[in-house]
């Protein structure tokens, strides 16, 4: 079995201003900036033909690359206690559009609708136990991050395995998207 999602990769500028976000907050795992992306699909774990006919499915996914903006930061919380931080990205139109294409093709797969709305953003952190009141602080100081807008050039097929120091994640399959150019302001 292999455990897959597909994401956008981001710039290792963008991945390093995110990376500078970081605070004192504490039951707050911090991201590793070569672990930040932008999922677009969490395909879960699956068995070899599977992940063959997953791949299949994404390698026939074309056209141009929607812009993606990172901007804001927020939160995931379950019961009153906040899960993770994140770093929002807009969501418009093209990344939208993207985004089903995606899901449709996992769908021809022969994988489960997903069942949870998208919600683009950058996760900085996983957290345990940790009060709403405890992160409202960072929330606060890093409401107005925005970074230039760009255009990836690929999306990516991830593996990731579960460790004790965190999920690492291994680049599986790289599918090259037309009309890409690198980030500007914008």
């Amino acid at each position: 079995m292999i455990r897959l999602f597909a994401a956008f990769a981001l710039p290792e500028d963008l991945r390093l201003r995110l990376s500078g976000l970081r605070g004192q907050i504490p039951g707050a795992r911090w991201v590793p900036a070569e672990n930040m992306h932008v999922t677009l699909r969490f395909v879960g774990e699956v068995d070899a033909h599977t992940a063959d006919d997953v791949h299949d499915a994404l390698e026939r996914i074309e056209g141009e690359p929607p812009e993606l903006r990172v901007e804001g930061v927020g939160r995931f919380e379950s019961r009153g206690r906040v899960r993770a931080l994140w770093a929002g990205v807009a969501r418009t139109e093209a990344l939208m559009a993207f985004q089903a294409r995606i899901e449709a093709a996992c769908q021809r797969a022969g994988l489960a609708p997903e069942t949870r709305r998208f919600h683009p953003h950058v996760t900085l952190a996983r957290c345990r136990d940790t009060s709403v009141a405890r992160v409202a602080p960072f929330l606060e100081e890093h409401a107005a991050f925005a970074a230039p807008a760009f255009r990836p050039d690929s999306f990516v097929l991830y593996s990731s395995t579960l460790g004790r120091s965190g999920p690492a994640y291994m680049p599986e399959v790289e599918y090259p998207l037309a009309g890409a150019f690198a980030a500007h302001d914008g």
